[in-house]
Protein backbone atom coordinates (compact mmCIF):
# COMPACT_ATOMS: atom_id res chain seq x y z
CA UNK A 1 0.00 0.00 0.00
CA UNK A 2 1.51 3.32 -1.06
CA UNK A 3 2.12 5.89 1.63
CA UNK A 4 0.25 9.17 1.33
CA UNK A 5 2.71 12.05 1.22
CA UNK A 6 2.00 14.74 3.81
CA UNK A 7 1.41 18.28 2.53
CA UNK A 8 4.45 20.46 3.06
CA UNK A 9 4.06 22.28 6.39
CA UNK A 10 5.50 25.46 4.94
CA UNK A 11 2.15 26.08 3.26
CA UNK A 12 0.49 26.05 6.69
CA UNK A 13 3.00 28.66 7.83
CA UNK A 14 2.33 30.75 4.71
CA UNK A 15 -1.43 30.56 5.37
CA UNK A 16 -1.02 31.80 8.95
CA UNK A 17 1.30 34.62 7.96
CA UNK A 18 -1.09 35.56 5.14
CA UNK A 19 -3.96 35.89 7.65
CA UNK A 20 -1.92 37.96 10.09
CA UNK A 21 -0.60 40.29 7.39
CA UNK A 22 -4.12 40.57 6.01
CA UNK A 23 -5.50 41.77 9.35
CA UNK A 24 -2.52 44.07 9.95
CA UNK A 25 -3.15 45.67 6.54
CA UNK A 26 -6.82 46.09 7.41
CA UNK A 27 -5.84 47.85 10.63
CA UNK A 28 -3.40 50.12 8.79
CA UNK A 29 -6.18 51.22 6.44
CA UNK A 30 -8.48 52.39 9.26
CA UNK A 31 -7.28 56.03 9.36
CA UNK A 32 -8.10 56.58 5.68
CA UNK A 33 -11.69 55.56 6.45
CA UNK A 34 -11.88 57.69 9.60
CA UNK A 35 -10.05 60.85 8.49
CA UNK A 36 -13.24 62.73 7.67
CA UNK A 37 -14.89 61.53 10.91
CA UNK A 38 -11.97 62.88 12.92
CA UNK A 39 -12.34 66.23 11.14
CA UNK A 40 -16.03 66.40 12.06
CA UNK A 41 -15.83 65.11 15.66
CA UNK A 42 -12.55 66.57 16.91
CA UNK A 43 -11.97 69.45 14.49
CA UNK A 44 -8.54 68.12 13.53
CA UNK A 45 -7.31 69.40 10.18
CA UNK A 46 -6.49 66.98 7.41
CA UNK A 47 -2.86 68.12 7.54
CA UNK A 48 -2.65 67.37 11.29
CA UNK A 49 -4.10 63.88 10.88
CA UNK A 50 -1.82 63.27 7.91
CA UNK A 51 1.19 64.27 10.01
CA UNK A 52 0.40 61.61 12.63
CA UNK A 53 -0.13 59.02 9.91
CA UNK A 54 3.16 59.94 8.27
CA UNK A 55 4.87 59.17 11.59
CA UNK A 56 3.20 55.74 11.69
CA UNK A 57 4.27 55.02 8.13
CA UNK A 58 7.86 56.04 8.89
CA UNK A 59 8.10 53.90 12.05
CA UNK A 60 6.47 51.03 10.14
CA UNK A 61 9.40 51.12 7.75
CA UNK A 62 12.11 51.79 10.33
CA UNK A 63 11.08 48.70 12.28
CA UNK A 64 11.80 46.47 9.26
CA UNK A 65 15.54 45.75 9.56
CA UNK A 66 15.39 45.55 13.36
CA UNK A 67 12.36 43.29 13.13
CA UNK A 68 14.39 40.93 10.91
CA UNK A 69 17.10 40.91 13.56
CA UNK A 70 14.60 40.24 16.36
CA UNK A 71 13.03 37.39 14.36
CA UNK A 72 16.45 35.82 13.92
CA UNK A 73 17.13 36.06 17.66
CA UNK A 74 13.74 35.29 19.26
CA UNK A 75 11.86 33.51 16.50
CA UNK A 76 9.12 34.52 14.10
CA UNK A 77 6.25 33.24 16.24
CA UNK A 78 7.25 35.20 19.34
CA UNK A 79 7.68 38.40 17.33
CA UNK A 80 4.29 37.96 15.69
CA UNK A 81 2.57 37.49 19.06
CA UNK A 82 4.36 40.49 20.59
CA UNK A 83 3.43 42.72 17.67
CA UNK A 84 -0.20 41.63 17.75
CA UNK A 85 -0.34 42.40 21.48
CA UNK A 86 1.04 45.89 20.79
CA UNK A 87 -1.58 46.48 18.09
CA UNK A 88 -4.36 45.39 20.44
CA UNK A 89 -3.08 47.84 23.08
CA UNK A 90 -3.21 50.74 20.62
CA UNK A 91 -6.64 49.77 19.36
CA UNK A 92 -8.14 49.37 22.85
CA UNK A 93 -7.02 52.87 23.81
CA UNK A 94 -8.10 54.55 20.54
CA UNK A 95 -11.84 54.99 21.39
CA UNK A 96 -10.85 56.97 24.50
CA UNK A 97 -8.68 59.58 22.75
CA UNK A 98 -9.82 63.19 22.87
CA UNK A 99 -6.72 65.21 21.93
CA UNK A 100 -4.59 65.24 18.78
CA UNK A 101 -1.51 64.17 20.73
CA UNK A 102 -3.40 61.04 21.84
CA UNK A 103 -3.84 60.16 18.18
CA UNK A 104 -0.16 60.88 17.48
CA UNK A 105 0.99 58.56 20.28
CA UNK A 106 -1.50 55.78 19.53
CA UNK A 107 -1.43 55.78 15.73
CA UNK A 108 1.88 57.49 15.11
CA UNK A 109 4.04 55.56 17.59
CA UNK A 110 2.32 52.46 19.03
CA UNK A 111 0.58 51.35 15.84
CA UNK A 112 3.66 52.24 13.79
CA UNK A 113 5.92 50.01 15.88
CA UNK A 114 3.35 47.21 16.10
CA UNK A 115 2.54 47.08 12.41
CA UNK A 116 6.20 47.53 11.46
CA UNK A 117 7.07 44.11 12.83
CA UNK A 118 4.26 42.63 10.72
CA UNK A 119 5.48 44.20 7.50
CA UNK A 120 6.84 42.77 4.27
CA UNK A 121 10.02 41.75 6.10
CA UNK A 122 7.98 39.01 7.82
CA UNK A 123 6.92 37.62 4.44
CA UNK A 124 10.47 37.78 3.08
CA UNK A 125 11.84 36.00 6.16
CA UNK A 126 9.27 33.20 5.93
CA UNK A 127 9.77 32.80 2.18
CA UNK A 128 13.57 32.60 2.51
CA UNK A 129 13.43 30.08 5.36
CA UNK A 130 10.79 27.71 4.03
CA UNK A 131 11.09 27.90 0.22
CA UNK A 132 13.70 27.60 -2.47
CA UNK A 133 11.25 26.43 -5.11
CA UNK A 134 8.31 28.81 -5.62
CA UNK A 135 9.95 31.52 -3.47
CA UNK A 136 8.84 34.32 -5.75
CA UNK A 137 5.28 33.02 -5.75
CA UNK A 138 5.25 32.90 -1.93
CA UNK A 139 6.58 36.46 -1.68
CA UNK A 140 3.86 37.54 -4.11
CA UNK A 141 1.14 35.80 -2.09
CA UNK A 142 2.28 37.27 1.22
CA UNK A 143 2.67 40.73 -0.29
CA UNK A 144 -0.81 40.41 -1.79
CA UNK A 145 -2.20 39.85 1.71
CA UNK A 146 -2.05 43.61 2.23
CA UNK A 147 -4.34 44.07 -0.75
CA UNK A 148 -6.65 41.35 0.49
CA UNK A 149 -6.82 43.07 3.87
CA UNK A 150 -8.12 46.20 2.18
CA UNK A 151 -10.51 44.12 0.11
CA UNK A 152 -12.09 42.56 3.18
CA UNK A 153 -11.85 45.33 5.76
CA UNK A 154 -12.31 48.67 4.03
CA UNK A 155 -15.96 48.25 2.92
CA UNK A 156 -16.82 46.53 6.20
CA UNK A 157 -15.20 49.23 8.33
CA UNK A 158 -16.77 51.98 6.22
CA UNK A 159 -20.22 50.40 6.60
CA UNK A 160 -19.79 50.00 10.37
CA UNK A 161 -18.57 53.60 10.64
CA UNK A 162 -21.57 54.97 8.75
CA UNK A 163 -24.19 52.87 10.58
CA UNK A 164 -22.79 52.50 14.12
CA UNK A 165 -19.92 54.95 14.47
CA UNK A 166 -16.15 54.77 14.06
CA UNK A 167 -15.53 53.30 17.54
CA UNK A 168 -17.37 50.12 16.58
CA UNK A 169 -15.06 49.78 13.59
CA UNK A 170 -12.16 49.76 16.06
CA UNK A 171 -13.88 47.14 18.25
CA UNK A 172 -14.30 44.88 15.20
CA UNK A 173 -10.57 44.81 14.48
CA UNK A 174 -9.80 44.07 18.14
CA UNK A 175 -12.04 40.99 18.05
CA UNK A 176 -10.39 39.72 14.84
CA UNK A 177 -6.91 40.10 16.33
CA UNK A 178 -7.93 38.27 19.51
CA UNK A 179 -9.18 35.36 17.42
CA UNK A 180 -5.89 35.16 15.54
CA UNK A 181 -3.60 35.03 18.58
CA UNK A 182 -4.28 31.34 19.47
CA UNK A 183 -3.86 30.37 15.80
CA UNK A 184 -0.36 31.85 15.77
CA UNK A 185 0.49 30.45 19.22
CA UNK A 186 -0.51 26.87 18.35
CA UNK A 187 0.36 26.32 14.69
CA UNK A 188 3.05 28.85 13.72
CA UNK A 189 6.62 27.49 13.41
CA UNK A 190 9.85 29.45 13.21
CA UNK A 191 11.87 27.24 10.85
CA UNK A 192 11.52 24.07 8.71
CA UNK A 193 13.85 22.33 11.17
CA UNK A 194 11.12 22.64 13.83
CA UNK A 195 9.06 20.18 11.77
CA UNK A 196 12.00 18.04 10.70
CA UNK A 197 11.79 19.06 7.04
CA UNK A 198 14.00 20.87 4.55
CA UNK A 199 13.05 24.06 2.72
CA UNK A 200 10.87 23.21 -0.26
CA UNK A 201 13.22 22.54 -3.17
CA UNK A 202 16.05 21.20 -1.03
CA UNK A 203 16.69 17.75 0.41
CA UNK A 204 18.95 18.23 3.42
CA UNK A 205 17.36 19.14 6.77
CA UNK A 206 19.65 21.75 8.29
CA UNK A 207 19.15 23.47 11.68
CA UNK A 208 18.94 27.28 11.62
CA UNK A 209 22.16 29.15 12.21
CA UNK A 210 22.18 30.69 15.69
CA UNK A 211 21.95 34.44 15.77
CA UNK A 212 25.23 36.06 16.74
CA UNK A 213 25.98 39.67 17.36
CA UNK A 214 24.10 42.61 18.81
CA UNK A 215 20.38 42.80 18.04
CA UNK A 216 20.49 46.49 17.20
CA UNK A 217 24.05 46.72 15.87
CA UNK A 218 23.72 43.88 13.36
CA UNK A 219 21.16 45.66 11.11
CA UNK A 220 23.44 48.72 11.09
CA UNK A 221 26.42 46.58 10.08
CA UNK A 222 24.39 45.00 7.30
CA UNK A 223 23.38 48.49 6.15
CA UNK A 224 27.01 49.60 6.19
CA UNK A 225 27.88 46.72 3.88
CA UNK A 226 24.86 47.19 1.60
CA UNK A 227 25.41 50.90 0.93
CA UNK A 228 28.69 50.06 -0.82
CA UNK A 229 26.69 48.38 -3.59
CA UNK A 230 25.02 50.67 -6.15
CA UNK A 231 22.18 48.14 -6.52
CA UNK A 232 21.10 48.96 -2.97
CA UNK A 233 20.81 52.66 -3.77
CA UNK A 234 18.85 52.07 -6.95
CA UNK A 235 16.45 49.69 -5.19
CA UNK A 236 16.07 52.11 -2.27
CA UNK A 237 15.43 55.06 -4.61
CA UNK A 238 12.80 53.23 -6.68
CA UNK A 239 11.17 51.92 -3.51
CA UNK A 240 11.06 55.45 -2.07
CA UNK A 241 8.95 56.42 -5.08
CA UNK A 242 6.95 53.20 -4.74
CA UNK A 243 5.91 54.15 -1.21
CA UNK A 244 5.32 57.75 -2.27
CA UNK A 245 2.83 56.61 -4.92
CA UNK A 246 0.98 53.85 -3.02
CA UNK A 247 0.17 53.66 0.68
CA UNK A 248 1.44 57.16 1.40
CA UNK A 249 -0.64 58.85 -1.29
CA UNK A 250 -3.48 56.65 -2.56
CA UNK A 251 -3.81 54.49 0.56
CA UNK A 252 -4.07 57.58 2.78
CA UNK A 253 -5.77 60.18 0.60
CA UNK A 254 -7.92 58.52 -2.08
CA UNK A 255 -11.00 58.29 0.18
CA UNK A 256 -10.73 61.94 1.34
CA UNK A 257 -10.16 62.94 -2.31
CA UNK A 258 -13.37 61.15 -3.26
CA UNK A 259 -15.09 63.04 -0.45
CA UNK A 260 -14.08 66.30 -2.15
CA UNK A 261 -16.25 65.19 -5.09
CA UNK A 262 -19.18 64.13 -2.86
CA UNK A 263 -18.57 60.43 -3.46
CA UNK A 264 -20.07 58.53 -0.47
CA UNK A 265 -17.67 57.02 2.06
CA UNK A 266 -18.76 53.42 1.51
CA UNK A 267 -18.44 53.76 -2.26
CA UNK A 268 -14.98 55.35 -1.95
CA UNK A 269 -13.87 52.55 0.36
CA UNK A 270 -15.26 50.10 -2.18
CA UNK A 271 -13.04 51.60 -4.88
CA UNK A 272 -9.97 51.16 -2.69
CA UNK A 273 -11.07 47.63 -1.87
CA UNK A 274 -11.52 46.92 -5.57
CA UNK A 275 -7.91 47.98 -6.07
CA UNK A 276 -7.03 45.51 -3.35
CA UNK A 277 -8.81 42.70 -5.15
CA UNK A 278 -7.00 43.35 -8.43
CA UNK A 279 -3.69 43.88 -6.65
CA UNK A 280 -4.06 40.45 -5.06
CA UNK A 281 -4.10 39.06 -8.60
CA UNK A 282 -1.39 41.39 -9.90
CA UNK A 283 1.05 40.89 -7.03
CA UNK A 284 0.65 37.10 -6.96
CA UNK A 285 1.20 37.02 -10.72
CA UNK A 286 4.21 39.31 -10.24
CA UNK A 287 5.72 36.76 -7.84
CA UNK A 288 5.23 34.03 -10.44
CA UNK A 289 6.80 36.22 -13.13
CA UNK A 290 9.79 37.11 -10.93
CA UNK A 291 10.67 33.40 -10.76
CA UNK A 292 10.92 33.36 -14.56
CA UNK A 293 11.87 36.77 -16.00
CA UNK A 294 14.34 39.59 -15.48
CA UNK A 295 13.08 41.45 -12.41
CA UNK A 296 14.54 44.75 -13.60
CA UNK A 297 12.35 44.86 -16.68
CA UNK A 298 9.34 43.86 -14.60
CA UNK A 299 10.01 46.90 -12.41
CA UNK A 300 10.33 49.09 -15.50
CA UNK A 301 6.86 48.16 -16.68
CA UNK A 302 5.26 48.26 -13.21
CA UNK A 303 6.49 51.76 -12.38
CA UNK A 304 5.75 53.08 -15.87
CA UNK A 305 2.17 51.85 -15.92
CA UNK A 306 1.56 53.08 -12.39
CA UNK A 307 2.80 56.52 -13.38
CA UNK A 308 0.38 56.71 -16.29
CA UNK A 309 -2.53 55.67 -14.09
CA UNK A 310 -1.77 58.37 -11.49
CA UNK A 311 -1.55 61.06 -14.16
CA UNK A 312 -5.00 59.90 -15.28
CA UNK A 313 -6.50 59.96 -11.75
CA UNK A 314 -7.53 63.67 -11.58
CA UNK A 315 -9.46 63.21 -14.83
CA UNK A 316 -11.10 60.10 -13.38
CA UNK A 317 -12.22 61.99 -10.26
CA UNK A 318 -13.81 64.67 -12.43
CA UNK A 319 -15.24 62.18 -14.90
CA UNK A 320 -17.50 60.13 -12.63
CA UNK A 321 -17.76 56.56 -11.41
CA UNK A 322 -16.98 54.82 -14.70
CA UNK A 323 -13.55 56.44 -15.05
CA UNK A 324 -12.83 55.83 -11.37
CA UNK A 325 -13.67 52.18 -11.90
CA UNK A 326 -11.23 52.04 -14.81
CA UNK A 327 -8.54 53.67 -12.65
CA UNK A 328 -9.19 51.26 -9.75
CA UNK A 329 -8.74 48.19 -11.95
CA UNK A 330 -5.71 49.52 -13.84
CA UNK A 331 -3.93 50.92 -10.79
CA UNK A 332 -4.94 48.00 -8.58
CA UNK A 333 -3.20 45.42 -10.75
CA UNK A 334 0.03 47.37 -10.16
CA UNK A 335 -0.45 48.50 -6.54
CA UNK A 336 2.43 46.59 -4.90
CA UNK A 337 3.46 44.30 -7.74
CA UNK A 338 6.91 45.88 -7.38
CA UNK A 339 7.67 43.95 -4.17
CA UNK A 340 8.42 40.43 -5.55
CA UNK A 341 10.95 41.64 -8.18
CA UNK A 342 12.60 43.91 -5.62
CA UNK A 343 12.87 41.02 -3.14
CA UNK A 344 14.23 38.78 -5.91
CA UNK A 345 16.99 41.23 -6.80
CA UNK A 346 17.81 41.76 -3.11
CA UNK A 347 18.15 38.03 -2.47
CA UNK A 348 20.24 37.50 -5.59
CA UNK A 349 22.68 40.31 -4.85
CA UNK A 350 23.00 40.12 -1.06
CA UNK A 351 22.23 36.45 -0.32
CA UNK A 352 19.24 34.98 1.50
CA UNK A 353 20.87 35.22 4.95
CA UNK A 354 21.12 39.02 4.71
CA UNK A 355 18.16 39.54 2.41
CA UNK A 356 15.68 40.14 5.25
CA UNK A 357 17.70 42.93 6.84
CA UNK A 358 18.75 44.50 3.54
CA UNK A 359 15.17 44.47 2.29
CA UNK A 360 14.18 45.93 5.65
CA UNK A 361 16.40 48.94 4.93
CA UNK A 362 14.99 49.20 1.42
CA UNK A 363 11.55 49.22 3.06
CA UNK A 364 12.72 52.13 5.22
CA UNK A 365 13.21 54.10 2.02
CA UNK A 366 9.75 52.96 0.87
CA UNK A 367 8.14 54.20 4.06
CA UNK A 368 10.05 57.49 4.05
CA UNK A 369 8.56 58.05 0.61
CA UNK A 370 5.12 57.04 1.88
CA UNK A 371 5.47 59.28 4.93
CA UNK A 372 6.49 62.21 2.73
CA UNK A 373 3.45 61.72 0.50
CA UNK A 374 1.03 61.19 3.39
CA UNK A 375 2.00 64.47 5.03
CA UNK A 376 2.84 66.43 1.86
CA UNK A 377 -0.41 65.60 0.08
CA UNK A 378 -2.37 66.67 3.17
CA UNK A 379 -0.52 69.99 3.26
CA UNK A 380 -1.01 70.57 -0.47
CA UNK A 381 -4.71 69.78 -0.15
CA UNK A 382 -4.97 72.44 2.57
CA UNK A 383 -3.14 74.99 0.40
CA UNK A 384 -4.70 74.30 -2.99
CA UNK A 385 -8.04 72.76 -2.10
CA UNK A 386 -7.34 69.83 -4.43
CA UNK A 387 -5.25 66.65 -4.69
CA UNK A 388 -4.57 67.03 -8.42
CA UNK A 389 -0.98 68.28 -8.08
CA UNK A 390 0.14 65.50 -5.68
CA UNK A 391 -1.45 62.82 -7.89
CA UNK A 392 0.12 64.07 -11.13
CA UNK A 393 3.50 64.69 -9.46
CA UNK A 394 3.54 61.12 -8.17
CA UNK A 395 2.74 59.90 -11.69
CA UNK A 396 5.77 61.60 -13.23
CA UNK A 397 7.99 60.39 -10.38
CA UNK A 398 6.90 56.82 -11.14
CA UNK A 399 7.93 57.29 -14.78
CA UNK A 400 11.34 58.38 -13.50
CA UNK A 401 11.48 55.29 -11.26
CA UNK A 402 10.90 53.07 -14.30
CA UNK A 403 14.04 54.52 -15.87
CA UNK A 404 16.03 53.94 -12.67
CA UNK A 405 14.90 50.30 -12.67
CA UNK A 406 16.66 49.77 -16.01
CA UNK A 407 19.87 51.17 -14.50
CA UNK A 408 19.90 48.34 -11.96
CA UNK A 409 21.03 46.09 -14.82
CA UNK A 410 24.38 47.86 -14.86
CA UNK A 411 24.95 47.80 -11.11
CA UNK A 412 25.43 44.56 -9.19
CA UNK A 413 28.21 42.57 -10.88
CA UNK A 414 27.36 39.45 -8.91
CA UNK A 415 23.59 39.59 -9.45
CA UNK A 416 22.02 36.58 -11.08
CA UNK A 417 19.80 38.36 -13.57
CA UNK A 418 17.41 35.55 -14.43
CA UNK A 419 16.79 32.52 -12.29
CA UNK A 420 16.41 29.18 -14.07
CA UNK A 421 12.79 28.62 -15.03
CA UNK A 422 10.87 26.58 -12.50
Amino acid sequence: MALVKKPYYGWVVVSIVFLVLLVAAGISSIPSVLMLQFEDEFGWSRAAVSGALSMRIFLYGLMGPFSASLMARFGVRRMMLSSMALLITGLVLTPFMTQLWHFVVLWGVIMGLGSGALANVLGVTVANRWFVKHKGLVVGLLTASAATGQLLFLPLLARITVTLGWRYAIYTTIVVLLLLIPVVAIWMRNHPYDKGVAPLGEIEVVPPQPFTGNLFLMPLLVLGSAVKNSTFWLLAATFFLCGFSTNGLIGTHLIPACGDFNIPLVMAAGLLALMGMFDMVGTTLSGWLSDRFDSRWLLFWYYGLRGLSLIFLPYALNGGYTLLLVFSVFYGLDWIATVPPTVKITSDVFGKEKAGMVFGWIMVAHQIGASTAAYGAGIMREWMGSYSVPFVTAGFLCLFASLMAIRIVKSGKHARVIEAKA
